[in-house]
């Protein structure tokens, strides 16, 4: 038994060698291969350049200063001192100014007054004429009947006017209705102009005016 297994261990390692033997072998293959294939690739697309490096040029050296001869500096010589002239003052001019004039006044008359206003105006005292003791001159006149008129019996109505004066009288007459007789109608005239009395018109102010008046005087028989 000991043989049996130490003939099988033998052989184990043998097979073991083998083995890694082997995955040596492909492995250097694979890697020889894999290389010259790379090789070759970069081969093919690399291009080769020679490039020659320029060699630089030496400078030369500048050239040497011109040698100056040998002669003495120019003396220094000092400016002379700068000479101040006082400028001459500027001439004075008096300058006479006369008074000013006195300002001349325009005495202009002043405006008249306004007229006083007119005094308010009172109330009217203005009226129409009105008759005076008309009862007793109207009997009066139809006393003087005319003498013809009542011996023909004749009757009629006189309407007459009268221009009374400022004192109260009558001052002219004029038949307005005639009675259709002529005797009557002068009768009438003539009796207001002798017997009429009337309180004069009046004026605003008062005062006695002239005016008219209308009326009637009727004659009639008893």
């Amino acid at each position: 038994m000991a043989y049996a297994d130490q003939q099988m261990s033998t052989n184990k390692i043998v097979a073991l060698v083998i083995v890694a033997l082997i995955h040596v072998f492909v492995g250097y293959a694979l890697v020889t291969g894999l290389a010259y294939k790379a090789a070759q690739q970069v081969i093919k697309k690399v291009t080769t350049v020679d490039i020659k490096e320029e060699q630089p040029k030496e400078e030369e050296p500048p050239p040497p200063p011109p040698e100056q001869p040998d002669t003495p500096p120019p003396p220094i010589v000092a400016p002379p001192p700068p000479i101040q002239i006082a400028p001459a003052p500027p001439p004075v001019q008096t300058v006479i100014t006369p008074p000013p004039a006195p300002p001349v006044v325009i005495a202009t008359a002043a405006p008249p007054a306004p007229p006083p206003p007119p005094p308010a105006p009172g109330p009217s005292k203005a009226r129409g004429v009105r008759p005076k003791g008309q009862a007793g001159w109207a009997g009066r006149i139809q006393a003087n009947y005319p003498t013809r008129a009542a011996r023909e019996e004749r009757e009629g109505r006189v309407g007459v006017r009268v221009q009374i004066g400022p004192d109260g009288r009558v001052t002219a007459c004029s038949v307005s209705g005639s009675s259709g007789s002529p005797d009557l109608d002068e009768a009438a005239c003539d009796g207001m102009t002798r017997y009429a009395r009337f309180d004069p018109a009046l004026n605003d102010a008062g005062e006695p005016v002239s005016s008219s008046y209308q009326t009637a005087i009727v004659y009639k028989l008893n």
